[in-house]
């Protein structure tokens, strides 16, 4: 709930400043000046420390499905303030969601004991360093595909988060300052919060988020299974392979669909459903 409310309120803040092209770091600064994009950090940072509990003592891919539920709390809270209408099919892909990361935690086993290798650490690395390079082209884009993209990202870098928290030592702080976990694991966040400020600043909380959320549920539950030792339960690969099949398709119709409200049958959009005129309609400065 915490990272729905968050999402939210990141929107409205990331809505209120200019856009940049590229990883422009003067976005920072406006951002850090907007009150509801400080109340986005906060709550942030207070739902990463019930994560950071969770992803040390069950299965990643379970930790990280409590975290995908935001995607409800998103989209109710979007249609309130921001006026976004969700169609039936969008409303029944929401549910569709929920349903598959449902399907996730029930098919959950033991937590792995299996702690960071080499290849692991460095795979990371490469990820961020790759999240740069794309996000530093998306950014130069507009629209839903830009929008998609961004968000993506963002959930490739609050997979680092994940990941990374999984592979800390004990919490002393000389183990912590000399783990490379440590530093992925804020590297991570920071650009998965800078990316998905840019993705709320070029469509809708819908479209950002979906895609986010989809990507840092999945990708850390691939790693937890396939090399961390997270257990599936005897007998529920089944379920689980279902769960992940539902929610990422889901999450494409809800990508899709919010394409084709955007840009309309003509292939033309609608400047009156774009956060800058919905930004300046609400702001007389």
């Amino acid at each position: 709930m915490l990272y729905g409310v968050s999402s939210i309120l990141q929107a409205t803040g990331s809505r209120r400043v200019a856009r940049t092209e590229g990883l422009d770091p003067r976005l920072v600064v406006r951002l850090l000046q907007q009150p509801a994009f400080l109340a986005a950090l906060a709550l942030t940072m207070c739902g990463f420390l019930f994560h950071l509990i969770a992803v040390r003592t069950i299965p990643l891919f379970l930790a990280q499905a409590g975290i995908a539920v935001s995607l409800v709390f998103t989209a109710l809270l979007a249609v309130r303030i921001f006026g976004d209408q969700l169609s039936w099919v969008e409303w029944l892909a929401v549910g569709a969601v929920v349903l598959g990361l449902g399907l996730l935690s029930a098919s959950a086993g033991d937590a792995g004991t299996e702690r960071a290798t080499t290849g692991l650490t460095l795979s990371l690395y490469g990820m961020l360093a790759a999240m740069v390079i794309v996000g530093f082209i998306a950014s130069r884009f507009e629209g839903i595909v830009a929008t998609a993209v961004l968000g993506l990202l963002g959930g490739l870098g609050y997979a680092v988060v994940g990941v990374s928290s999984r592979l800390l030592p004990d919490f002393v702080l000389t183990d912590l300052l000399s783990s490379p976990a440590t530093y992925s694991l804020g590297l991570g966040g920071g650009l998965a919060f800078y990316l998905y400020s840019m993705a709320l600043q070029r469509g809708s909380a819908i479209a950002a988020t979906t895609p986010l959320i989809t990507v840092q549920t999945a990708t850390p539950a691939g790693v937890g299974v396939f090399l961390l030792d997270d257990q599936v339960r005897a007998g529920w690969w089944p379920v689980a392979i279902l769960g992940f099949v539902i929610t990422a398709g889901a999450a494409i119709v809800l990508v899709r669909f919010e394409g084709l409200r955007a840009h309309g049958q003509d292939g033309e959009a609608d400047p009156a459903s774009s956060p800058a005129q919905f930004a300046a309609d609400r702001d007389p400065e």
